[in-house]
């Protein structure tokens, strides 16, 4: 079964702009977890607009399932990482003044970067995933870096999907296919939501793990966290 991983950014934006602990981030961890979440990511950016790198060391502890971190290989961010172990690191491409992610690494060009970094996350016992886009030769490029899993953008599925399902997600069954080959396991994130998530699912019924962070915490606000959780559990459902 597909994995839900809830990404909890959002909650710590909403605390840092009153400043003080509520909403409290590392007891949002523990609910999702309890509510039946199948993993909490979080996505350090450089000027702690949301998590703080202090929040890594508070929210390690409690993890009982799985714990992902993406962001921005920089050096302060490997070694933030390292520090705290988490099951999985994911890497993308953001620059350090990006509102969210918006696009897949460029692995020809950064080849021997990634090759690199992700040797010292595996070299500390720490799963990788590259974030990508559906180009294969990013794809089949990636798989050569030594890397554990990709993360597919899944942006432009989201956008697309309301015009044309069958257009949306036909580069991306490709994509995934590409990767399944490569010996790759297989992430997505990024605009996935209730109204897309069960039709990505039903196509790609492969995928290890999603990652949703906006749309989940978004819907939570209508429909409570456990409700929304759950529900988004049920897309996800064979």
């Amino acid at each position: 079964m597909t994995k839900l991983s809830v990404n909890i950014n959002k909650i710590a934006t909403i605390r840092n702009a009153r400043g003080g602990n509520i909403p409290d981030v590392r007891l949002a961890a523990i609910n999702c977890q309890k509510f039946g979440a199948d993993g909490v990511t979080v996505h350090p950016r450089p000027d702690q607009r949301h998590i703080r790198f202090s929040d890594l060391y508070e929210i390690k502890p409690i993890i009982t399932t799985e714990f992902n971190i993406e962001g921005y290989p920089s050096e302060d961010f490997i070694r933030l990482v390292i520090s705290v172990k988490p099951d999985q690191v994911t890497l993308v491409p953001d620059p350090p003044d990006a509102v969210t992610s918006n696009s897949g690494w460029d692995t020809v060009k950064n080849k021997s970067l990634l090759t690199d970094i992700i040797s010292r996350f595996t070299e500390a016992g720490i799963r990788t995933s590259v974030f990508v886009d559906t180009n294969p030769v990013n794809i089949e490029t990636a798989a050569l870096t030594g890397t554990n899993r990709v993360e597919l953008y899944t942006e432009p599925f989201a956008r697309l999907f309301p015009e044309n399902h069958e257009n949306a997600i036909s580069p991306f069954i490709e994509a995934a296919t590409i990767a399944r080959e490569c010996g790759l396991d297989l992430n997505a994130g990024h605009d996935l939501n209730l109204d897309n998530l069960k039709f990505f699912h039903e196509k790609i019924p492969w995928v290890k793990e999603v990652s949703i962070g906006h749309a989940l915490i978004s819907d939570a606000l209508y429909l409570g966290l456990e409700n929304t959780i759950q529900i988004y559990k049920r897309q996800l459902s064979d």
